[in-house]
């Protein structure tokens, strides 16, 4: 039983709704987002990446980042945002290059993650969480949903397809060229009908999120212990998710660069990688791109390089062993390039498939990069399966397009 409810929504002015929704606070970097602020001064990267605001010397983790941070969400509740008189859900709709994807906005009680009724795929990272925790915890409100997905549900389907014949809210394209549409659910009948819905659904699976969902449930078990009053109607009790049907989700390549050769030479690289792949140079990174599973691409000294995964090496009936990105730090990140912990080494920078393979180029050609990996993307039931066996998938495996935009809704702690 998966429990959700409607929430008073703190979110942007009809008016100002393109203006202020930005990139997620992990899809951008400071600098990027320096420049993003002065296109665009209203934007939400004031609240998510606030230190863009403070001088470009400061540490990402320090105290005066989270202070401004909730500052300039005060400020923007001044005379930009507005929040919703009664509880609400949302629906939300993405189309990029013709296809689209239709999520349900509600929040989502800390204790189904404590019962384990939401599944995970990857480990999170300790920096991480505080960081997210100290964001939740100060700026006392979620700016950014967990996004999930769920077997498809023809019920839940149905009751959705047949309210977005309503006008919306919000209905524009961001710079990306993703049209964003968003209906405001304020009928209590339906919203009820989704709650029994989601009642019947077994799990959960974070699609994108893990260090957010681990960070809300963090706080608010943090103000439970705290709170000597506690009656488990408080907002810190819920936090923001947007849950989308599986088979309306897509999952893109999640590349790999690495900045040198691990002492080697490109002769000896390659007489180690002979080993384990059959190489075929290819003429540009138009003909480069993975097309099936265990199929790699490679940039190397101006040449693209098609791998193919030689058999018998491996165990492919292993869900985990078999991923590509498993394989790839298996055969040739640890054993040639000696990273011994993707999650951690400086060596090693991760490039979403978004960006394109010219991306990887660029990386390379600039010299800030020595080598680089494309991989061909997991699909949504592999991850499911993953984990549906209580398995983690190696990190930096799944890269999700379109991106859900932050500020167009928010869950206020204080309501």
């Amino acid at each position: 039983m998966v429990r959700i409810k409607a929430f008073r929504g703190l979110r942007p002015k009809k008016e100002l709704a393109s203006r202020i929704a930005s990139p997620p606070y992990d899809v951008v970097n400071s600098n990027e987002a320096r420049i993003l602020v002065k296109i665009e001064p209203y934007s939400f990267l004031h609240i998510v990446k606030s230190e863009v605001d403070l001088p470009p010397e400061t540490d990402l983790y320090d105290p005066a980042v989270y202070k401004k941070a909730a500052e300039n969400l005060q400020e923007f509740r001044k005379n930009k945002l507005v929040q919703d008189k009664e509880p609400v859900m949302y629906i939300y709709r993405q189309v990029m290059n013709g296809r689209s994807q239709t999520g349900l906005i509600a929040v989502q009680h800390i204790d189904d993650y404590l019962e384990g009724k939401v599944k995970i795929h990857e480990l999170t990272r300790e920096d991480k969480e505080q960081d997210r925790i100290k964001h939740i915890d100060i700026v006392n409100a979620h700016t950014g949903p967990v996004f999930y997905t769920y077997p498809e549900d023809h019920n839940i389907d149905a009751i959705i397809n047949d309210y977005i014949s309503k006008d919306p809210e919000y209905d524009y394209k961001s710079q990306d060229g993703v049209r964003h549409t968003l209906w405001l659910l304020d009928d209590q009948t339906i919203i009820g009908k989704l709650i029994d819905n989601f009642e019947k659904i077994d799990h959960v699976y974070v699609a994108d999120g893990h260090h957010r969902s681990k960070a809300s449930v963090m706080v608010g078990k943090m103000r439970r212990d705290a709170n000597k009053n506690h009656t488990g109607n408080e907002e810190y009790n819920w936090f923001l998710a947007v849950f989308f049907p599986a088979n309306q989700l897509k999952i893109i390549d999640y590349n790999r660069v690495v900045k040198d050769l691990n002492g080697l030479s490109k002769e000896k690289f390659f007489s180690k990688l002979q080993n384990v792949f059959k190489i075929r140079e290819i003429r540009s990174s138009n003909f480069a791109k993975p097309t099936k599973e265990h199929e790699f691409a490679m940039y190397l000294v101006d040449k693209w390089y098609k791998l193919t995964l030689k058999k018998g090496l491996v165990d492919l009936s292993d869900p985990i062993k078999s991923l590509d990105s498993a394989l790839l730090t298996d055969l040739v990140l640890t054993p040639i390039l000696g990273i011994k912990d993707i999650r951690k080494d400086d060596r090693i920078d991760f490039v979403g498939g978004n960006r394109g393979m010219e991306a990887l180029e660029g990386r390379v050609n600039a010299g800030e990069m020595t080598i680089a990996f494309a991989l061909y993307p997991i699909s949504i039931e592999q991850l499911m399966d993953v984990a549906d066996s209580n398995a983690l998938m190696p990190p930096k495996t799944t890269w999700f397009e379109p991106k859900l935009q932050s500020g167009l809704f928010i869950h206020s702690l204080e309501d």
